[in-house]
């Protein structure tokens, strides 16, 4: 089967939709299976437990703006 340009970029336009719902399903499914996961509050990464309690893990640096297209170095 191939494909037209078109086609394509419509197909790569989902990606960052499809990206975020498969995150939210391993974030319930991990929770739903007993297991604990980490997330970004604010400033703090907390572990949440399957029974909604949270603990405290450690402070995050502040978020770095980004412009759409820009590339950072990362050192």
């Amino acid at each position: 089967m191939t494909m037209d340009e078109k086609t394509v970029r419509f197909l790569e336009e989902q990606i960052p939709e499809l990206a975020v719902v498969a995150l939210k399903q391993a974030y319930w499914r991990a929770l739903a299976s007993g297991c604990s996961v980490l997330k970004a509050e604010g400033n703090s990464l907390v572990e949440v437990h399957p029974d909604g309690t949270t603990t405290f893990i450690k402070s995050l640096p502040p978020s770095i703006p980004v412009i759409k297209g820009q590339k950072l170095e990362i050192q």
